[in-house]
């Protein structure tokens, strides 16, 4: 067997390149404007250092996107959305604190990083070149006619559409996004109520069993199945009966807004996008 050429790489076009840089430069403004946020806290507890971390890790995401983009892969415009929306309430529920009025380097870097989403949603969106860029799958080990290449990976499925990407996208941020909290919600057993350790205990659980579930759901979802997308939307309904209560209990009202907010803009944005979606035509498995 012989191994086929690489191909030669085009330049990128130039709206390409500047979503490229808009990625990395909202990427290092989550991480200033976090660190902002927690020199400005007048108290440094548990639950803002996990809140923190988990927003600071946004900035990975965003050079995951990134790759995505370089690569031209077609999941980078539902990736960038739901990065985007969770990101702007990821850091929005810091800068507002408990008591007064928020910090101005905090309400002045939010406002920039919102801006910074708002421009790489216009330009994922928007930008006919990026469109035309964005057309690509994952690559992977072809064998065919007695020769193994690296190339991309054409689905047998028949294209998917876009709403229903993007509805994939925002339902696998449920399982972090119930997580978070439940880790905050940990630290009120080292506080000594220990009547809510089942509590956290079954909120821990629930957010691993929702991944999987999220996960099994939207293969078939991408197949067509009718039944998969009204899985999907339970999934969501069950996410948020069992969050945002547990939230409010555990977290109070404060907790309510800072954690339920994020997980309830995903949720629309799953519902929205299985509206959207047309209903596919079933393809064979």
């Amino acid at each position: 067997m012989r191994t086929a050429a690489e191909p030669v790489e085009v330049r990128r076009p130039s709206a390409v390149r500047a979503l490229t840089f808009l990625l990395a430069t909202t990427a290092a403004a989550t991480v200033v404007v976090e660190l902002l946020n927690w020199w400005y806290a007048p108290e440094q507890e548990f639950g803002l250092a996990v809140r923190t971390g988990w927003a600071m890790l946004r900035s990975l995401a965003f050079l995951v996107l990134i790759g995505h983009v370089n690569s031209g892969r077609v999941a980078a415009k539902p990736f960038g959305l739901i990065l985007a929306v969770t990101t702007v309430f990821a850091v929005g529920r810091l800068v507002v604190s408990r008591q007064g009025v928020p910090p101005a380097p905090g309400l002045l870097g939010f406002a920039l990083l919102t801006g910074l989403c708002v421009a790489v949603v216009v330009l994922l969106y928007r930008s006919p070149a990026v469109d035309r860029h964005l057309v690509r799958h994952r690559r992977g080990l072809v064998v065919e006619g007695g020769t193994i290449s690296w190339r991309e990976v054409t689905p047998r499925r028949a294209p998917v559409a876009g709403w229903l990407l993007t509805a994939r996208v925002a339902a696998f941020t449920y399982s972090p996004l119930m997580l978070v909290p439940a880790l905050v919600a940990g630290s009120s057993i080292l506080d000594g109520r220990l009547g809510a350790v089942p509590a956290v205990l079954f909120w821990f659980a629930a957010g691993i069993a929702v991944s999987y579930a999220v996960l099994f759901c939207t293969a078939f979802l991408l197949r067509g199945r009718g039944w998969a997308r009204r899985g999907l939307v339970w999934i969501t309904l069950a996410v948020l009966v069992i969050d945002l209560p547990l939230c409010w209990w555990l977290l109070g009202v404060d907790g309510l807004i800072r954690d339920g907010a994020p997980l309830i803009s995903a949720a629309v944005l799953t519902l929205y996008s299985l509206h959207r979606a047309p209903t596919p035509t079933p393809t064979p498995t």
